[in-house]
């Protein structure tokens, strides 16, 4: 038997998948800015960036992983609320289950009448599954934000792919980093309704000194 229908929200939330765009990009800025085109040699900064994709790859399966298990955890919380709602005794505990399982603006506006509505269709509803499970969407979400991960700082790494010169591979390099922080903070501000052009030149900001602290850290 299915799982009841929670209040579904897209597999990649936009918040979320901005922001893990943006933490791959400092991780990868944080490796081009400790590097230098005038000491080092091209093979050297070759490995350090290849270096520094491998760990946003291995950043991204734990993403994935974790995706999954949060998941997991969502789909969790709704069967005990859903089951609350159902079978508990008082019909005010079945009330606050209802109330605290959606979204907090949806239940401010709900009656003790409507909830009890709820409530009564839930138990209408056939018993669902003792224990929580991942569904097909759920995996092929997990698929998408490793390769979001990992492929959204690929294109800092293509110029020292291409360019025979260390010192301008790395000046392109930096300079796609800092291009893909502005139109990610810009893509940012869009989806939260505050000023896109200003979101992403703060990105542009917040990234170079997130950079520089790890760097003069020892990151």
């Amino acid at each position: 038997m299915k799982e009841p229908r929670q209040a579904t929200r897209r597999v990649l939330d936009p918040m979320d998948r901005i922001a893990e765009v943006l933490f791959g990009l400092i991780m990868v800025l944080t490796f081009t800015g400790s590097l230098s085109a005038a000491t080092s040699g091209r093979e050297e900064i070759r490995t350090m960036l290849l270096g520094a994709i491998g760990c946003n790859l291995a950043w991204g399966i734990v993403d994935a992983a974790m995706f999954l298990m949060a998941q997991l955890s969502e789909r969790g919380r709704g069967l005990l609320a859903y089951r609350t709602a159902r079978h508990a005794g008082e019909p005010e505990r079945a009330r606050r289950a209802i109330a605290e399982a959606l979204p907090p603006v949806v239940a401010s506006v709900l009656t003790t009448g409507d909830l009890d509505t709820i409530r009564e269709r839930l138990r209408s509803q056939p018993e669902p599954p003792p224990q929580p499970r991942l569904q097909p969407e759920d995996w092929r979400g997990a698929l998408g934000v490793l390769l979001l991960v990992f492929l959204s700082t690929f294109p800092v790494v293509i110029p020292f792919l291409l360019m025979q010169d260390a010192r301008t591979a790395l000046r392109v390099s930096n300079g796609i980093a800092i291009a893909l922080l502005f139109v990610t903070g810009y893509a940012l501000g869009r989806v939260a309704g505050a000023r896109a052009v200003r979101t992403g030149l703060l990105m542009v900001l917040i990234g170079t000194a997130l950079v520089a602290i790890t760097i003069a850290l020892g990151g």
